[in-house]
């Protein structure tokens, strides 16, 4: 199975796991330029206003707290040698976005698909292993000529009240597993991060 699932992991279990105040913003965090660019997979974004660059160890940590999340329902290999961290940028701990990226090439047709079912139910395990209430759909999605599968969270806190949403996106482009992770709490974050990143530039 992919390990795709430790990023998704790192902005969810992670966060929920340790956070006592949400809406604190990370001292780690820098001013984040005005657009990124990754020429391996050709995707150019631009980085909206407000929100700060995550630090590569703020990353690490969470990947650990998502690997710790992971263990409880999976026992296989969780290695993330060959994962590449992308874009990584949040307001506050609640409202933020996650790239990722890795060598992918399919050993016979459907795989990808099959590969991207089998990580929502591990999402799913995860989840309420952690005992965290959640509702998940999915669909898909055209962003620049990419056909993006998408999976999205909504996440309860213990009171039964909503807390937070996830979309995660997922495509295969130029040989890589291209995967976005992307948290918010309010329509206006939820407007400014979606908006950016379905406005990419993916060169053909």
């Amino acid at each position: 199975m992919k390990i795709r699932t430790i990023p998704v992991l790192l902005y969810t279990l992670g966060l929920l796991a340790c956070n006592a105040s949400p809406k604190k913003e990370e001292p780690a965090a820098k001013e984040a330029p005005q657009s990124y660019t990754n020429a391996t997979i050709g995707w150019t974004m631009a980085i909206p206003q407000g929100f700060k660059l995550v630090s590569q160890t703020k990353i690490k940590e969470r990947e650990e707290k998502g690997k710790e999340a992971l263990g409880k329902v999976y026992d296989g290999d969780m290695s993330t040698d060959s994962l590449q961290h992308l874009l990584n940028f949040q307001k506050n701990q609640l409202n933020l976005f996650g790239s990722t990226l890795e060598k992918y090439t399919e050993k016979h047709p459907g795989e990808y698909l099959k590969n991207n079912e089998q990580l929502k139910k591990l999402l799913y395990d995860t989840y309420t292993k952690q005992n965290v209430k959640i509702d998940t759909s999915s669909a898909t999605e055209n962003i620049q000529g990419h056909q993006f599968h998408v999976f999205k969270i909504k996440i309860y806190g213990p009171s039964g009240a909503p807390l937070m949403n996830q979309v995660l996106y997922g495509s295969l482009i130029k040989g890589y597993d291209f995967g976005v992770s992307i948290n918010y709490d309010n329509e206006t974050d939820k407007k400014l991060i979606l908006d950016a990143f379905r406005q990419s530039k993916f060169e053909h």
